[in-house]
């Protein structure tokens, strides 16, 4: 079987953790402070902070940004629950709204319909590695924008790389993320008043003071592996944009949509997602033929039990016909063939 992801691991990730576990200082340390600095260099902003997960940088993101229970937070319908669980620790509304039907980011004509005085921050996923070109008019708002970078890290919008425009950014490293420290996040602004609170809340002995905080630190285990991972990103990013190519060249003349192009933003493929009215067969046909397709997010965030319902058409028809082919750089030439080849049998 093909898997649907995979990391991308080698010698260099080995002998850094063991460097890390033979000094036996594994918990935060000199480790993580580098790969802050290193990140903080990579992404073009001053300030980063490493966490333990990607949602616990979302969590951290809002209190940071001040947003109380009650207050309402508007995510879109396509991404994965972690925005959900984010909201829903400090008590706040999500609202949910539509997305585009050529990026399947978030869709700002339907955000602005949504917002109330009471929407005090939108989480702007780039989902499926394709940065969104609208984060300029979100930003414009007025209203604080926290970028979900998870997916895209390394794309840019209009030259500026994702995350260096909203208020503050966030990321994820998990084990299939487009670069991994097994589990963990970082958060990423310019702002020193945003990040000081992040720090203060993600470590939670040796205070003067006492306030809720939250043990979501990086472990300097995850810091040597980030630190590795990161020196390969450009080469990441760089085998996923040639199978991209590869599966435009192969599929190109088939029923399917493919990924959207835009000289706006220049996307990094972490997933390759096609719609299809045919979807369904075509995932378990190519299962059964040993090749891991998906869906790209299980299920819609407003079919959930106990959220509103509402009218969500554009992301009703993406998430009933998308596809997400496997890409990733661990893929030989001759998987990336063969998932291709394979494709296009389906449609014979």
């Amino acid at each position: 079987m093909i898997p649907h992801s995979l990391p991308t691991l080698g010698r260099e990730e080995l002998s850094a953790v063991s460097e890390v576990i033979s000094s036996g200082c594994i918990a935060q340390g000199k480790k993580v402070e580098e790969f802050e600095r290193q990140f903080s260099q990579f992404i073009g902003l001053r300030r980063t902070a490493a966490v333990n997960s990607g949602t616990s940088a979302l969590h951290l993101a809002l209190i940071a940004l001040d947003v109380k229970a009650g207050d309402e937070v508007v995510v879109p319908d396509i991404v994965c629950t972690a925005l959900l669980n984010a909201i829903n620790y400090i008590g706040a509304t999500p609202v949910i709204a539509d997305i585009n039907g050529d990026d399947y980011n978030l869709s700002y004509n339907d955000v602005k319909r949504r917002s109330t005085k009471k929407t005090k921050a939108i989480i702007l996923p780039h989902m499926f590695g394709t940065p969104s070109r609208e984060t300029e008019r979100f930003k414009d708002m007025g209203i604080p924008v926290i970028e979900d970078c998870a997916q895209s890290v390394g794309g840019k919008i209009r030259g500026r790389n994702a995350g260096t425009i909203g208020d503050i950014s966030i990321f994820s490293f998990y084990a299939t993320k487009v670069f991994t420290t097994g589990e963990g996040g970082m958060l990423a602004s310019d702002s020193d008043d945003l990040i000081d609170k992040v720090v203060n809340l993600r470590e939670y002995d040796n205070k003067d003071d006492y306030t809720t905080r939250y043990n979501y630190k990086m472990t300097d285990i995850q810091g040597a592996m980030g630190i590795e991972q990161l020196k390969k990103l450009p080469e990441f990013i760089s085998k996923r944009r040639r199978i991209a190519e590869y599966y435009h060249m192969v599929l190109n003349d088939l029923p399917v949509k493919l990924p959207m192009f835009s000289s706006e933003v220049e996307g990094i493929y972490y997933r390759y997602v096609i719609c299809s009215d045919l979807a369904q067969e075509l995932i378990g046909f190519l299962r059964s033929n040993g090749i891991g397709a998906a869906k790209p997010v299980f299920k819609q965030l407003h079919k959930f039990a106990g959220l509103q319902k509402g009218n969500y058409p554009v992301a009703d028809n993406v998430w009933r016909d998308s596809v997400s082919l496997p890409i990733y750089p661990k893929l030989s030439d001759a998987e990336v063939e063969e998932i291709a080849k394979s494709t296009r049998f389906f449609f014979r």
